[in-house]
């Protein structure tokens, strides 16, 4: 491996470890050796989650695993599909990006960790923590349902509380976190990006070693949608998926929507979204570091940047749960939205594929 900037494009050979963000302050990518050289398939066949692409992510002597990935792609129509995330081991997407984040964390001798949460990634964290006998210190807002708090303290993780939003919660534990303290907030780390790529790479086996025409996701911090656009390129530079890539759609609720703003607006980067507020909890991330990336990965997937009507939101999240049987947050009730709103704008046609996202479950 080696990594370079998502921005300046600095390369690093051997970066000081552990391995952190680029001297400008912006995140890094993994690279490797095979990337863009042709190869056959290889896969783990009877490896029942994301380590079944072992061969495409970072070599480790001892992975820290709770099962994660691997999850159904259930079909909803003849060419839209949805991805359920709820079924991971804590509920969520999280576990993916926390499985190689706490890996490597662990290979590389981080004796605690540190980082703000909008719920899910917290409880992921304290859970791939405890498995690694790492120490785990989360930062949520005081705005956070107590259904988080409570599953967050069931993995031993020392708990936090402040402000209304998660960058409230990332200033405190930054004004706080100790020296010694290893941050491992989205994008801060290249890790996370690794492990939110299998997304892609189970997609594309799932549909027969095919790309789907559009993606459509919800985005907070944006590491899916990053993560699944770097599997699709790695994928089409080593022959095992042939075609067009698909579009990426970020999808985002108009109480927080940095993201689209920044799109319609043809900049180059997200600014702050000032007094932030969504039910789906996921998604209220007024500064994404990774701003700048998801915008490349819009524009060069000729992706687009939408926002949907926050009260519209616990109406087409039952919508989703309704016809998929999925008991998912309110993240889902975001993608649904979107494509049901693409597709009246004829930005999707029927005939398209479509892969959807059900992040994360309901927590009451």
């Amino acid at each position: 491996m080696n990594f370079s900037c998502s921005v300046c494009n600095n390369i690093y050979d051997s970066p000081k470890v552990p391995i952190w963000l680029c001297g400008c302050g912006k995140p890094l990518v993994v690279n490797y050796n095979w990337e863009n050289k042709v190869k056959s398939i290889d896969i783990i066949e009877d490896e029942l989650s994301l380590w079944r692409y072992k061969s495409v992510l970072p070599e480790v002597e001892t992975k820290i695993s709770l099962g994660e990935g691997h999850t159904p792609l259930i079909p909803i129509s003849k060419n839209v599909y949805v991805k359920d995330e709820t079924v991971n081991p804590t509920g969520s997407f999280k576990d993916r990006g926390m499985a190689l984040a706490v890996t490597m964390a662990k290979a590389q001798g981080v004796k605690t960790i540190c980082l703000p949460s909008a719920g899910n990634a917290g409880i992921s964290a304290a859970a791939y923590c405890e498995a690694a006998e790492i120490e785990c210190n989360v930062f949520l807002p005081e705005t956070i349902p107590e259904a988080f708090k409570k599953e967050t303290e069931k993995y031993s993780a020392n708990l936090t509380l402040s402000g209304n939003t998660i960058s409230d919660a990332a200033k405190y534990m930054l004004n706080n976190k100790e020296d010694e303290w290893f941050d491992i907030s989205t994008l801060k780390e290249p890790f996370r990006v690794e492990g939110k790529k299998t997304l892609g790479y189970e997609i594309a086996e799932q549909l027969g070693w095919k790309f789907p025409d559009v993606v459509v996701y919800e985005t907070g911090g944006g590491t899916g949608l990053i993560g699944m656009w770097k599997a699709f390129q790695e994928m089409q530079g080593m022959g095992w998926v042939k075609g067009t890539l698909p579009r990426m759609v970020a999808a985002q609720s108009d109480g927080c929507a940095p993201v689209v703003k920044a799109f319609q607006e043809m900049k180059k980067d997200t600014e702050f979204w000032e007094n932030s507020h969504t039910i789906a909890l996921g998604l209220n991330v007024p500064g994404p570091l990774g701003g700048k990336w998801i915008l490349d990965v819009l524009s060069q997937s000729n992706g687009i940047a939408i926002s949907i009507p926050e009260e519209d939101l616990l109406a087409s999240t039952k919508d989703m749960n309704d016809i998929t049987g999925i008991n998912s947050s309110a993240e889902a009730g975001v993608v649904w939205s979107a494509y049901n709103t693409l597709l009246k704008m004829d930005w999707i046609s029927n005939q398209e594929s479509v892969v959807l996202f059900a992040t994360g479950i309901e927590r009451c």
